[in-house]
């Protein structure tokens, strides 16, 4: 089992890390990949983070899951690059899980895969031209797909993404491990 979190300038610091760690605390092997060319990554609120790869050099085929954190500037640099637009849709048609969280949600929207599904995003990123029902909750599993609100939902978010690859027994044991509790 493989995740990707893809990692762009401005990018929400907490939901992304937040999402690997979990991710990694559940055995789950995460590469964060930066979509330029530079290992480090400016995060929205000025946390430079160092990718562990590059985009130019990953096969985003080869991986389970995919996600995309927000950042309205993250988002935004998410949305501009023709490669991870062209990547999250086949990854997507693949079946395979495909998760953004805050902004992010917007990408799948303007891709389509929202069409029909149940999904949540920052509320001012929410569109009607998506065509799925947006729901005003911290994080929604629909499908193949998995969206959170925004940066408090971020542990929400990656719990929701844990439920689709592990057991719940296992999923317990993260949870303890952080000292989750609802």
């Amino acid at each position: 089992m493989k995740s990707l979190v893809f990692l762009a300038d401005g990018f929400e610091e907490c939901e992304a890390l937040v999402t690997v760690d979990l991710l990694r605390r559940a055995g789950i092997h995460t590469d964060m990949v930066s979509i330029s060319d530079r290992f480090t990554v400016h995060g929205s609120h000025g946390v430079d983070v160092s990718a562990d790869l590059l985009l130019k050099d990953v096969d985003v085929s080869t991986y389970d899951v995919v996600v995309l954190p927000g950042g309205k500037v993250g988002t935004a640099n998410l949305d501009k690059s023709d490669t991870v637009k062209a990547a999250v849709l086949a990854h997507y048609k693949a079946g395979k899980l495909t998760c953004a969280i805050c902004a992010a949600p917007s990408v799948l929207g303007h891709l389509g895969i929202l069409k029909d599904k149940y999904y949540t995003c920052f509320p001012s990123f929410h569109d009607e031209s998506f065509g799925g029902k947006f729901m005003m909750v911290p994080a929604v599993a629909d499908g193949n797909v998995v969206t959170g609100r925004g940066m408090s939902a971020s542990l929400e978010f990656a719990r929701e993404i844990l439920k689709k690859l592990i057991p719940d027994s296992d999923l317990a044991k993260v949870e303890y491990g952080v000292q989750y509790y609802r």
